[in-house]
C-alpha cells in the first residue's frame, strides 16, 4: 500500500510533526498512560492517521479499556493496518502501524470485548479525530 510518493524523509517528518509526535509516530515511542488527548474522548467521529490522514478507527468501535490509551475493538479497514511482531522489552506483542505511511500507532492485544475480542491500544499522538 505504501508508494514512493508516500515515503518522506526524516527531515520532512520532523517539519510536519512536533517532537512528541515524531517520537511516537516515527521512532515507535509510547505516550504515558492517561496523558493523551483521546484516551477518554467521547466525541463521535473517525480517527485518522496523523501521518497521512487515512481513516483508521471509528468512535463506534472505541471503548474504555482502563489502560489510559484510546482503545478500539477493530479498525475501519484491516487493509490499512500493518501488523508486526514486536519482541522489545522482553515481551512478545503485535505492533500496529499505518500501512500507507508507516506511522507507529500502538499495539493490538487479544483481551478486548466482543465481537472481536481484540484491543487496539493506540497512542493519541498517532491520531487525528475528524468529527465532521
Amino acid at each position: 500500500m505504501m508508494s514512493k510518493e508516500d515515503i518522506k524523509t526524516d527531515e520532512e517528518w520532523k517539519k510536519e510533526l512536533n517532537s512528541d509526535e515524531y517520537e511516537v509516530c516515527r521512532m515507535k515511542g509510547t505516550e504515558r498512560a492517561f496523558t493523551g488527548m483521546y484516551w477518554d474522548c467521547k466525541e463521535k467521529g473517525v480517527y485518522k492517521c496523523r501521518g497521512c490522514g487515512i481513516e483508521l478507527f471509528s468512535s463506534d468501535t472505541k471503548f474504555d479499556s482502563g489502560t489510559g490509551w484510546p482503545s478500539f475493538f477493530k479498525p475501519e479497514n484491516d487493509d490499512f493496518i500493518e501488523y508486526i511482531e514486536d519482541k522489545s522489552f522482553g515481551m512478545v506483542r503485535v505492533e500496529v502501524n499505518c500501512k500507507k505511511c508507516g506511522t507507529h500507532l500502538g499495539h493490538v492485544f487479544d483481551d478486548g470485548p466482543n465481537p472481536t475480542k481484540l484491543r487496539y491500544c493506540i497512542n493519541s499522538l498517532s491520531l487525528k479525530l475528524d468529527t465532521d
